[in-house]
């Protein structure tokens, strides 16, 4: 069984950057001049197909981009790598640019030509991708300030957050939050201690880093005529703005179930309030550990109980090589899962420390991992990719089966600490990750008014957004207000909402699955769309109205019935 990333299954000639350069140049020699594709529906589908195989076999910078992106994150420290890394992705910046001219004119043609190209029945496998193009037309600029955007990207905001993440990778931060978990009240107090220390140390860094991506951020909304700072998100997750509010304001409405279940836990560890840094301890002597090994097999049965299919590409990864489990110094200190281009392998990285909280992380990476293997079935690399409004039901239903497993194999005192930990992954994904979405919507606000925010001013408006979803039975203790300085998510803005909607939704397809586990088939066909069309046309295919408030408090009904359950 191995332990680290397998490289083989990649390209690694560094001959194919220059395939990859003639490849994008022939596209563009082929098209900048022309004007047809964007008038004829004919001539445009020929034009589409050619740029979906060019995105398909090459990109802009072939396998190599993709494997120095993941030796980063295996070594953030590695200056080699990280010069590499550089290079690549200035050469992947300018050949994008260059090739940028036909999605931006595209974008930006006639409503009258638009509504022809999209009531085109050739033109149907790209009909969704065309919406989409658009639906952001309104808020592209030009060619060359939308070159010059590109250009800037590392310099303003890649590289501050690459900073911030190096230094943090240089400390056993993920040890340390596995310390968090731990039944010993010491080792809790001495892990959260530790950890403030680290936050302490970087905050000031992590001070200059938020203000200046904020502060790009800001200009780029301005330059691009957009009011509310999370809708280039919700334009790229092809969700209405006005569905995320509907999630967040449900969500936000019963902050009180949160607050119950830190009194509830507060009350079983015997103690006034919890510590910052024990809202995550377990109750009961549910202590057991679990190795790599028994965490894949784990995993795996449950996999095999809903699909064969699903059981068999967590298999594979292990077996190829496609998993990257421990963690060490200088790595990236959370999991994901990553895949470029519909043709690359996908590549999962873990920091396995034992811990049941591994496994629901291997779980929910691997959902990842089959949905971008499912992807692979769709014809059109255009096609290939989804938002986070999707991507995030299939890891999260694949984690919330994997918990609901282990429930239900339990005795008695091990199955009421592992509801206890069901209730803490749930107020966790739910709950915590809208209160940040809610945080960064502040911060943005804030930020606007006043061209910068110190660390006390960033830490007091973290501190109250936590508390807004804990409540009084947790500490917001000193030191707590930095700890947003080791939530990367904020840096990639307002993309923890799809953590909540992600369970939320598959709460309600882990119910179909359970009335009928013929159901899985239609889950797997969601899975297999990717961006073919939009998530609420998607979902209301499988029975599931998420323009509908009342489809939010049905899951959120679920976590009140199961805190009741152990409340009894």
């Amino acid at each position: 069984m191995r332990f680290d990333w397998n490289f083989n299954l990649l390209n690694l000639d560094e001959k194919q950057l220059e395939i990859v350069k003639q490849k994008n140049l022939e596209f563009v020699t082929k098209w900048e001049k022309r004007t047809d594709y964007l008038e004829d529906p004919q001539i445009l589908l020929e034009a589409l197909i050619e740029f979906d195989q060019l995105q398909k076999n090459f990109g802009t910078t072939g396998d190599l981009g993709y494997y120095y992106g993941l030796r980063h994150s295996q070594d953030q420290s590695n200056s080699e790598v990280n010069a590499k890394l550089n290079q690549i992705d200035e050469f992947g910046t300018k050949l994008y640019n260059q090739i940028q001219f036909f999605l931006l004119r595209l974008a930006k043609i006639s409503r009258e030509n638009q509504k022809k190209f999209t009531e085109n029945k050739e033109l149907k496998p790209f009909k969704h991708f065309l919406e989409q193009l658009f639906a952001q037309g309104k808020y592209l600029l030009s060619e060359p300030e939308e070159k010059i955007i590109n250009l800037k990207q590392a310099a303003s905001h890649g590289n501050w957050i690459k900073m911030t993440s190096t230094f943090l990778g240089k400390e056993k931060l993920e040890e340390l939050m596995a310390g968090l978990l731990s039944a010993d009240v010491k080792v809790r107090e001495q892990s959260g201690q530790e950890i403030n220390k680290i936050m302490e140390k970087y905050v000031e860094v992590a001070e200059n880093e938020l203000n200046s991506i904020l502060y790009n951020k800001k200009i780029e909304d301005e330059l691009r005529g957009i009011a509310r700072p999370d809708l280039p998100r919700h334009l790229a997750d092809d969700i209405g703005s006005e569905i995320v509010d509907a999630m967040v304001e449900a969500v936000s409405t019963k902050f009180s179930l949160a607050h119950q279940f830190y009194e509830l836990k507060a009350k079983k560890l015997g103690i006034n309030k919890l510590k910052y840094w024990d809202r995550n301890a377990p109750i009961g002597n549910f202590e057991k550990k679990y190795n790599f090994e028994n965490s894949v097999k784990l995993v795996s049965q449950v996999f095999a109980y809903l699909d064969l299919e699903f059981k068999k590409i967590l298999e594979g990864y292990v077996e190829n090589g496609q998993i990257d489990v421990l963690p060490k110094k200088g790595k990236r200190g959370v999991a994901f899962c990553a895949i470029d281009r519909s043709t690359q392998p996908t590549y999962i990285l873990l920091n396995h420390t034992e811990t049941l909280r591994d496994v629901l992380t291997l779980a929910h990476e691997t959902g990842h991992g089959i949905n971008n293997e499912l992807m692979k079935t769709q014809k059109y690399a255009l096609n290939f990719g989804q938002p986070l409004s999707v991507a995030e039901v299939a890891s999260t239903f694949m984690e919330d089966f994997v918990l609901q497993k282990l429930v239900q194999t339990a005795g008695p005192e091990e199955k009421s600490s592992l509801i206890m930990k069901k209730l803490d992954d749930d107020i966790g994904t739910i709950f915590r990750q809208v209160a940040c979405y809610k945080f960064e919507k502040e911060l943005h606000s804030e930020f606007r008014q006043k061209n910068f925010l110190s660390k006390e001013e960033i830490g007091k408006l973290f501190q109250k957004h936590m508390h807004a979803y804990m409540g009084d039975y947790v500490e917001q203790s000193e030191g707590s207000q930095n700890w947003w300085v080791y939530w990367s998510h904020i840096r990639s803005f307002f993309y923890v909402y799809s953590y909540a909607s992600g369970l939320l939704i598959s709460k309600a397809l882990q119910n179909k699955v359970k009335k009928d586990p013929k159901f899985i088939e239609k889950v797997k066909w969601l899975l297999a769309q990717g961006s073919s069309d939009s998530p609420k046309n998607l979902f209301s295919k499988l029975g599931i109205n998420i323009t509908n408030k009342d489809f939010w408090n049905s899951g959120l009904d679920e976590v009140e019935l199961l805190l009741k359950e152990v409340k009894s």
